[in-house]
């Protein structure tokens, strides 16, 4: 089995390797090549994974290339973990949007729409190349905006399938809270990349006992102090919102804070920088204790459970993924992107019922959906209207003055990674 890694020069990726290695009964790969423009990252990290891979006893082979057309020849599975711009660009979707008294924040709201257009463009192009070479490879998208990104892939016809590490986390959180293993507890997680409920935390199954109730109950002070929410929030709602809802249901708190604080992007290009000096260390044979901090935990364990049912034998695994929504939700059309648990197995994603839901959460999954659709249309066809238009749809914005404030300060500091501004 080959799988590719395009953006395999992150410094996610010794995360991935690790799971590689310590998975690879699951998923047994026996060749993996990273991808990535910048040799220098590439070389670093390439060196790591292939101790990574020694210490364990691992036996795949692990090549570098800056080649995407052949580093993607042959391979099973095409990763993606893109970050178009890099961290400087993330820097400025998280500072400008401030300006206009809106949150500032890389997948959400008018930094998630900067990121969004300068990243389908680019994931449409590699996912291209990769249909012309390998036209059976799956494609698995861990590039943020995820939603939005693959909507745009699996509405050009790819084999696509998107992948977060908020469920997983959540899965494992609640595991040990409960005395549980992981693969005791299924989700009963509901609604958009980066904007999802958990409805039911339930023990065995999708029929299982639904344990939501007396782990509120028990643990509800540690679970709002991870989302930095009100433990009220949880009590009146009596499910567990993702910790990006805290955009949502505390905006203004955010604003302030994120106006007093240096800015995530700044931490974590500081980390990066630690990270890759660990990295280039001949004698480090395992990924970092300072990788935890720089984010995506899990999302080896997701990403090898995933590919080991898109590539496995027949069999299948009930996972969360972003995939067409074909009805699941009834209030959205069937062709927009949703993040609930499915049956994966060689042919794709089967999202499983989803209860009907609360207007509390559906009016909200409705609104982003319908900015969802407009980013997307921009992100494809550009234009400073259609970028306006879809600022205006976006509830954490949703003001003329201050989409048109938000609209001139997107273009101005993104213009040299959009080719129609």
């Amino acid at each position: 089995m080959k799988l590719a890694v395009v953006g395999g020069g992150s410094t996610y990726t010794p995360e991935l390797i690790d799971g590689f290695a310590r998975l690879r009964d699951t998923l047994p790969i026996s060749e993996l090549v990273l991808i990535d423009p910048a040799a220098e990252r590439l070389e670093l990290i390439g060196g790591l994974a292939r101790r990574i891979f020694a210490k364990q006893g691992h036996p795949g082979l692990i090549t570098t290339t800056s080649d995407l057309d052949a580093g993607v020849a042959d391979a099973d599975a095409v990763l993606l973990q893109l970050r178009i711009g890099g961290q400087a660009a993330r820097l400025q979707d998280e500072t400008w949007p401030l300006e206009c008294g809106c949150v500032g924040q890389e997948t959400t709201g008018a930094g998630g729409l900067a990121k969004a257009l300068r990243t389908v463009p680019v994931v449409l192009d590699i996912a291209e190349r990769v249909r012309r070479s390998n036209p059976d490879a799956w494609i698995i998208d861990f590039t943020n905006p995820v939603g939005i990104v693959t909507r745009a892939l699996l509405q050009a016809g790819h084999k696509a399938v998107g992948l977060c590490n908020v469920a997983i986390g959540f899965q494992r959180r609640f595991a040990a809270m409960l005395d549980l293993t992981p693969a005791d507890i299924h989700l009963d997680h509901v609604g958009l990349n980066h904007l999802t409920w958990e409805l039911g935390v339930r023990k065995g199954g999708p029929e299982g006992e639904n344990l939501l109730p007396q782990l509120i109950a028990r643990h509800g002070d540690a679970i709002a102090a991870d989302l930095r929410l009100p433990r009220a929030v949880l009590d009146r709602l009596g499910v567990v919102p993702s910790y990006y809802l805290r955009y949502f249901y505390a905006h203004d708190e955010v604003v302030r804070e994120l106006g007093t604080k240096p800015s995530r992007a700044a931490e974590v290009a500081a980390m990066e920088k630690e990270l890759l000096g660990l990295y280039g260390d001949p004698a480090l044979d395992e990924k970092p204790e300072l990788l935890a901090k720089r984010g995506g935990a899990f999302y080896s364990e997701a990403a090898v459970d995933l590919a080991a049912a898109l590539l496995g034998d027949g069999g299948s695994a009930v996972q969360v993924v972003n995939t067409l929504n074909n009805g699941t939700l009834p209030f959205l059309p069937d062709d927009a992107v949703v993040e609930v648990q499915a049956r994966v197995d060689r042919a794709g994603p089967s999202p499983l019922a989803v209860p009907r839901l609360d207007p509390l959460y559906s009016g909200l999954i409705a609104h982003v959906t319908a900015y969802e659709d407009l980013a997307l249309d921009a992100a494809l066809r550009g234009g400073r209207e259609r970028v306006f238009k879809a600022l205006l749809a976006h509830p954490l914005v949703g003001q003329f003055d201050l989409a048109e404030g938000l609209t001139d300060r997107l273009l101005a500091h993104n213009k040299e990674h959009l080719a129609w501004a």
